[in-house]
């Protein structure tokens, strides 16, 4: 079974390839979507919490959200009851263009998921979420500092 995860990467990377064709008459490049996405959906949300949902480290999260920032997609504002914390809210650039990200985003879903059943598409769903969450047990671990042993 050693060819699944070479599959998965395939098709996540020809997915981000064609997002970011798509994309870049908007300004948004190398995977920024993801971000303005999570933004959108989540108005509101924490730098530390959006890297943690995307799964990156919190550098390369804060050099997204910076160039997002200054492309006036998305602004930081202060938590209310914390000015420590900057919270993260889509402008009203951002708000117009995530429509079309989502358009996108429903038709790979559509085209990547064609030829299969209703059931079919719903297990591969469960499968591809047990795979994620056991995969993000090694990624909190090594995040973390530690060292799988292989």
């Amino acid at each position: 079974m050693k060819g699944i995860l070479r599959e998965i990467g395939m098709i996540a990377r020809a997915l981000d390839s064609i997002s970011n064709i798509e994309f870049k008459e908007y300004d948004l490049t190398k995977g920024q979507y993801l971000y303005l996405v999570r933004v959108c959906e989540n108005p509101g949300i924490i730098q530390e919490k959006l890297a943690e949902m995307i799964k990156v480290d919190r550098t390369t999260a804060a050099r997204a959200i910076k160039k997002l920032e200054l492309h006036g997609f998305i602004e930081k504002k202060e938590d209310q009851h914390n000015r420590k914390i900057k919270r993260l809210f889509p402008t009203e650039k951002g708000k117009r263009v995530y429509p079309f990200i989502k358009r996108e985003h429903d038709y790979s879903n559509r085209v990547a998921l064609e030829g299969l059943s209703v059931s079919e598409a719903e297990t591969l769903l469960n499968l591809l979420q047990t795979v994620r969450k056991n995969v993000e047990k090694d990624w909190e671990f090594v995040k973390k500092g530690n060292k799988r042993l292989y």
